[in-house]
Parts: structure tokens; C-alpha cells; sequence
């Protein structure tokens, strides 16, 4: 590569549309230049979880208007772009297909290669926009309301091999389902950390799940936790006592987090990596961040967590993966390329 070039991502796998721009440099380095996000989780909320229907519709008012706003940002035409990648799976069938035909569309128009790229990979790629390189070898925890998946990345461009998932609920999920089950507003993520920090981490013992010595070493599952926090909650209301709604969040969270920080911070001793990335929107969350930077100083793992703006859903992740994966020499996605809900991890770029 002789030149630097301007990679376009666009990410709709859900309920944020987002769009980025990152600047390739002949060095390999990549620059964010805008990231663009238009979210329709207000119209999710009275349901308490996202409507595929309305994420989809949201998705086509908003793609347009999104792609103006970053390309102001920028400071760039569309003329400009080099390259496109787009979210081509996992995520909701018909959000990402509004994605794929816009970027199919923008790719064509402009004569340039088109990427459709792994929507978990992006959640690793984006962490480059603000720590620089990863180094040759590390592990990703992907934490969200969607995923919860702990990932050996060889090369974000080239190769990442799922070594642990979870079984049932993802870690947001169940986060949003807990929520529910104290009133709390969706998504519920936000609310109970806020709870959290009124109240009493060890005031309730509830479950770890999947963390005794016959249970898979570096999989999850959150069913069975939110299931005690149901039953826990409904005891306490048939005997007619008040629910202490912030000891409740602070010993879910509590949960959680131990069970991610350890099995994560166990896996990077076993595959001998000594760097941790973190990232999905759960990254965000304050006792998570707190104990994977205790834990992992404890085991001399660096840890790197990108700026919570950049961990949940974005355009600027898939524009990073982007150009990571034009860097490796990847061969262009064809223009009849599908989406694909189920795309596994191990699919970088579809061909």
C-alpha cells in the first residue's frame, strides 16, 4: 500500500444505524474521521426489548441522513471513499439487509470494493481507534445485549477463533430482563449500574453460573441468574416486604461481573495471552470495567477497554474492520452478497 485511503463503514444490525469513516495510512495505522449514529431504541422501550419490524423501518428513514451527518463530520464527499464495509452478519435478518443494500448501492455508485464484514470482529477492530495495534495475539470479551462471547484474535484482518459463548441469555440480556423485573427503564443496562452504586454487592448471594469444575471452562449462561433474581423478587413480595431494588441490582451486577472478569482473565492464563480487549455495550458498565482492571493487573494482562461511545453498536467499528481487512489484501464481498443473521465469527469478510 502506497497511499493512504478512506474506509466507509456502515452498521445496522440492530437498533442503532450507524455509519463511519476511518483514514487507512500507508503505515497500516487507521484514523477516525467521523462516527455517525442514529439510534431507534426509543421506540423500542414500551415493548422492553427490540421490535426486528421497527428496527428495520428505522434503519431506512435513517440511513440517509446518517451518511450526511458523517460525511460533515469528515469533512469528506462520498466522492472520497476508497472502500466500503458494511455489516453483513450476525444481527436481525431485516435490519441488516437495509445495511447491505444501502452499501451495496453507495459501492456500485462509486466504483469501489465492497467488504461485508463480521459484526463481532468490528467490536474488536474498533478498539485500534483508540489504543493503536493490538498486538499480534489477544483475547476479546464481547459483552452486549446480543452476544456474550470470549474471542483469540490472531489478527483482526485474518483470523478469530471463538474458544467460549454463552449457552442461553447474553450478559445484556439478562440485564434487560432483570430490569424489567424491577420496573427499571429498557434498556437496562444504565439503570441498574446506577442502582448499583446505592447498593450492597454481597446482600444477596446469587448464582455464577456455569463455574463449577464440570462445566465448560470459558462458556456462559445468565438464564439461571436472572431466573433467581425473578423467583428471589417474588418471595419477597409474596411475604409483603418491600423490594430493596439497589441491593437487588448491586448483587446481580455483582454476578456478573465476577463471572465474566474471571472466565475471561482464566482464558488469557491458559492460552498464555497478555492482552485483554473489552468491548459491546456492556463494556460501558462501571463494576465490570472496575474488576477486569483489578483482576487482570493482579495477573499482568493489559487491559483495553475502548471509550463507551465506541463499545456500543457504531459505523466507525465496521469501518475499522473495514480497513484492517483491505490491509490483509482481502478479496472484495461480491455484490450479490447476502445477509446473513447467523454469519460465524470465524467469517471475517464474506467472500
Amino acid at each position: 500500500m502506497t497511499a493512504d485511503r478512506v474506509v466507509l463503514g456502515i452498521e445496522s444490525s440492530c437498533d442503532e444505524t450507524g455509519v463511519g469513516l476511518v483514514r487507512l495510512a500507508a503505515d497500516g495505522t487507521v484514523e477516525l474521521l467521523a462516527d455517525a449514529v442514529a439510534s431507534s431504541v426509543d421506540e423500542h422501550a414500551r415493548f422492553g426489548g427490540v421490535v426486528p419490524e421497527i428496527a428495520s423501518r428505522a434503519h431506512l428513514a435513517a440511513m440517509a441522513p446518517t451518511m450526511r451527518r458523517a460525511l460533515d463530520e469528515s469533512g469528506l464527499e462520498l466522492s472520497d471513499v476508497d472502500a466500503i464495509a458494511v455489516t453483513a452478519g450476525p444481527g436481525l435478518a431485516g435490519a441488516l439487509m437495509v445495511g447491505v443494500a444501502a452499501a451495496k448501492a453507495y459501492a456500485a455508485a462509486l466504483d469501489v470494493p465492497l467488504f461485508g464484514v463480521n459484526h463481532l470482529g468490528g467490536h474488536v477492530a474498533v478498539d485500534t481507534l483508540e489504543h493503536g495495534p493490538l498486538p499480534g495475539r489477544c483475547l476479546a470479551l464481547l459483552v452486549s445485549g446480543g452476544h456474550t462471547q470470549l474471542l483469540l484474535v490472531e489478527g483482526i484482518g485474518e483470523q478469530i477463533t471463538e474458544i467460549g459463548s454463552t449457552i442461553d441469555d447474553a450478559a445484556g440480556e439478562a440485564y434487560d430482563k432483570v430490569a424489567r423485573i424491577l420496573d427499571l427503564p429498557y434498556p437496562g443496562g444504565p439503570p441498574i449500574d446506577k442502582q448499583a452504586k446505592l447498593g450492597d454487592p454481597k446482600a444477596i448471594a446469587f448464582p455464577r453460573g456455569l463455574t463449577g469444575p464440570r462445566d465448560a471452562k470459558y462458556d456462559f449462561s445468565f438464564s439461571g441468574l436472572k431466573t433467581a433474581v425473578a423467583r428471589w423478587v417474588e418471595t419477597e413480595q409474596r411475604e409483603g416486604r418491600e423490594i430493596p431494588v439497589a441491593d437487588v441490582c448491586a448483587s446481580f451486577q455483582e454476578a456478573v461481573a465476577d463471572v465474566l472478569t474471571a472466565k475471561a482473565v482464566r482464558a488469557a492464563r491458559d492460552l498464555d495471552v497478555d492482552t485483554l480487549v473489552i468491548s459491546g455495550g456492556v463494556a460501558a458498565n462501571s463494576r465490570l470495567s472496575e474488576l477486569a482492571a483489578q483482576r487482570c493487573a493482579e495477573a499482568g494482562i493489559t487491559l483495553r477497554v475502548p471509550r463507551p461511545r465506541l463499545c456500543t453498536d457504531n459505523g466507525a467499528m465496521i469501518a475499522a474492520l473495514g480497513a484492517h481487512v483491505l490491509a490483509a489484501g482481502a478479496k472484495p464481498s461480491p455484490l450479490d452478497m447476502p445477509a446473513n443473521p447467523g454469519l460465524p465469527v470465524g467469517t471475517i469478510v464474506v467472500q
